[in-house]
């Protein structure tokens, strides 16, 4: 029996070309929606650090009495002591998508800011905030203020 030139097995250069052009729409379509859910999970874990850091600011005022001091710096805007909660988030990871921010802080009330990092794919994204209130807040447009629709952290 001899085979026949239709009875060969494998693909012809046309299929392999269409699976290539099936493939790549796929990518380009799958891979903005990735970078997209990649950006809102960093965001979401910057939210995660801002609510531990509020913890790590009552833990401070109850030991001190005041939440002055908590920052490294004498002056506002500064990065927390290192004692009393990390300065980048995310703060299991080697990779920082935030920096971590004391805005201001007296003995009784603070504001908390987390920036996205220069260079990082979070720049851009604006930065988010909460207060010794529980006010949470997020500069969706990146403009350096927060506007009457940017009161919370939803999207």
């Amino acid at each position: 029996m001899s085979k026949t030139r239709f009875s060969q097995g494998g693909f012809s250069l046309l299929e392999l070309m269409i699976a290539l052009v099936i493939v790549g729409i796929i990518a380009a379509i799958g891979y903005p929606s990735y970078q997209a859910y990649l950006v809102d999970s960093r965001r979401t874990d910057a939210q995660g650090a801002l609510l531990a850091f509020v913890t790590a600011m009552e833990r401070y005022r109850t030991n001190h009495s005041t939440y002055l001091g908590a920052e490294a710096d004498t002056s506002f805007p500064s990065p927390p002591d290192g004692s009393v909660y990390p300065s980048q988030s995310p703060v299991d990871s080697s990779k920082k998508y935030y920096d971590l921010s004391i805005q201001s802080a007296d003995a009784g009330s603070y504001v908390l800011r987390a920036t996205p990092i220069s260079g990082t794919p979070q720049e851009g994204t604006g930065y988010l905030e909460i207060t010794s209130t529980g006010i949470k807040r997020w500069d969706r447009d990146d403009n350096g203020v927060i506007g009457s629709g940017e009161t919370s952290w939803s999207n």
